[in-house]
């Protein structure tokens, strides 16, 4: 009952795999790779939430700049939209105001309505 290759080195030859682009003793050392394997799936993890948060960010100031050529604010907009009973969300309104200027001019005429 002799095995060529070991459980271990199958389970380091996954490590070493998974850790591939990596530099240095961080791709050669199994003890090294496997400790930066688990940092980087929590930067990962970290990552996937902060790229949402950056997201909203960018639609909301895409919003604002647009909505600030009809000489409302970025607050006001959302609020009036919600008074009018327009339901669109933010990746939306920020989508129709970088390239339907037009439709993005109805919107705020809308949310203006609303305000008054």
């Amino acid at each position: 009952m002799s095995r060529t290759k070991s459980i271990g080195a199958r389970r380091h030859r996954k490590i070493k795999s998974e850790a591939k682009g990596f530099k240095n003793a961080r791709r050669k050392r199994v003890k090294t790779a496997k400790e930066a394997i688990l940092h980087a799936g929590q930067y990962a993890y970290v990552g996937r939430k902060q790229k949402k948060r950056n997201f909203r960010s960018l639609w909301n100031i895409r919003i604002n700049a647009g909505v600030r050529e009809h000489g409302l604010t970025y607050n006001t907009f959302i609020s009036a939209l919600k008074k009018a009973g327009i339901e669109l969300n933010r990746k939306m309104l920020s989508d129709i105001a970088t390239n339907d200027k037009e439709g993005f001019k109805a919107l705020a005429e809308e949310a203006k309505s609303a305000l008054n």
